[in-house]
């Protein structure tokens, strides 16, 4: 396993100092903070999260059931 320092910039992530890996090479990486700086963000449960991110909209009262129609187009369901 290779560790080392980084940052995010708001698009990538940079190392802070060089790293010999290989050129176009897959990689798995796994992020956990190192304690400095800003606090890691809190979890918060998942229908908090879609409470607090729904939007009002006007979508058909029938998108659940007739999904399929709405994304792909085929016939409606009876």
């Amino acid at each position: 396993m290779i560790a080392f320092h980084a940052h995010f910039d708001g698009r990538v992530i940079v190392p802070d100092h060089t790293v010999d890996l290989p050129l176009d090479q897959p990689f798995i990486v796994h992020i956990d903070t190192s304690g400095e700086g800003e606090p890691a963000l809190r979890e918060i449960p998942a229908l908090q999260w879609l409470a607090d991110n729904a939007v009002v909209d006007d979508l058909p009262a029938d998108l659940s059931a007739q999904h399929d129609y709405y994304l792909y187009g085929t016939p409606r369901r009876s």
